[in-house]
């Protein structure tokens, strides 16, 4: 067993799920729902790859996720998947309302910023995956200056591996779906033809809500509960 993998009361999100479960199931059966979740996470440990523990700059991301992974089956009426997604996407991107506050992706300056950010955090990747080779793959794309949209793209994920393996792709679309809303908290437009669940590869383009180009996609759904941007003919 990897030693260093992060136990889930050291994760920031303990708080919040116990919380939704309460309001959703009531405290009796939320403790009981809550020790099954905590159950099933540490039995995934084990057979979870080296992915650096916290050192892995997506540590939040990729536990976070084992979390959810852990949360669903344990819920005993199974729910629609999406019933959680507004949850789930306040858990892991309720930092960007209060940074859409201060942050506008259709000032120049502020794309700028979140190029320079997604570029850091794919330099940190490229150099995880040398150490962690079940790690997230980045690939970087340059930045067009001209008309403000920063790219990249990961050609794996954990998070999509663990789902596969493990037969919970199903749930996969809580975590990729809150890009979507992340980004546009900070006055963005997301557009992703896919994500490592359902096609080749996770791919980020991210504009300004106001740019042209935010304009000629619309936001869909795909059969497997994936948001997806669709260009409108």
């Amino acid at each position: 067993m990897v030693s260093n993998h992060i136990p889930v009361n050291k994760l920031p999100y303990c708080k919040p799920v116990k919380n939704w479960l309460c309001e959703r199931y009531g405290s009796d059966q939320a403790g009981l729902i809550w020790e099954k979740t905590v159950e099933q996470y540490n039995t995934y440990l084990p057979d979870l790859p080296d992915y650096g523990g916290k050192k892995n700059g997506h540590a939040m991301a990729i536990y976070g996720g084992l979390l959810i992974f852990s949360l669903y089956p344990s819920l005993p009426d199974q729910p629609p998947v999406s019933e959680l997604q507004d949850f789930v996407s306040n858990m892991f991107m309720g930092a960007f309302v209060n940074l859409g506050k201060v942050f506008d992706l259709n000032r120049p300056s502020n794309m700028w910023l979140i190029n320079k950010i997604f570029k850091k955090s794919g330099d940190g990747d490229r150099r995880d995956i040398v150490k962690y080779p079940a790690g997230f793959i980045n690939v970087d794309e340059p930045y067009d200056k001209e008309n403000h949209i920063a790219r990249y793209h990961f050609t794996q994920c954990p998070n999509a591996e663990f789902a596969k393996k493990h037969d919970l792709l199903h749930v996969l679309p809580l975590m990729c779906n809150s890009d979507y809303f992340g980004i546009e908290q900070i006055h963005g437009t997301l557009i992703r033809c896919g994500t490592c669940g359902n096609s080749p590869m996770c791919d980020y383009c991210v504009v300004g809500n106001k740019n042209p180009l935010a304009e000629e996609f619309v936001i869909d759904k795909d059969e497997n509960g994936f948001l997806v941007s669709r260009k409108i003919k």
